[in-house]
């Protein structure tokens, strides 16, 4: 099941010549990441004071394959490919209607933030993930 969420490109995401600057697509990706742990019922501060956990990008490859420009209506899109103990794996894609602009594959970390240790993967966290998935 894929997860998608809507980003409109404003100005502050923009450089001098009207295009997305290229580190703003981490934004929206970890916007994206954010909802979708929303969706599944866990925002970040919840899975911290509840679960004592927290997740940190560990891993990040990016394609870049076109420009997103001023104004453009764009669709971040999440897909889990690997749950483990302690890590998350996802692809994740930059759209405009048909047009893929960006492809990302991200590994999340998931740390104990006292310790800023591996931790387990909560397993009512990794159940909704693999039943999303």
């Amino acid at each position: 099941m894929i997860f998608r969420w809507p980003v409109r490109v404003y100005y502050e995401d923009t450089d001098a010549a009207g295009v997305v600057y290229y580190a703003n697509y981490l934004r929206f990706l970890e916007r994206a990441r954010t909802e979708w742990l929303a969706s599944l019922g866990f925002t970040l501060t919840a899975l911290e004071a509840e679960h004592g956990v927290v997740f940190v990008v560990h891993r990040l490859d990016i394609e870049y394959r076109q420009p997103a420009r001023l104004y453009d209506a764009l669709e971040v899109t999440l897909v889990p490919t690997t749950i483990g103990k302690s890590r998350l794996v996802t692809v994740q894609d930059v759209l405009r209607a048909d047009d893929r602009l960006a492809s990302a594959h991200v590994t999340l970390a998931c740390l104990d933030p006292r310790r800023w240790r591996p931790a387990r993967i909560p397993p009512i966290v990794s159940q909704k993930m693999e039943a999303q998935g």
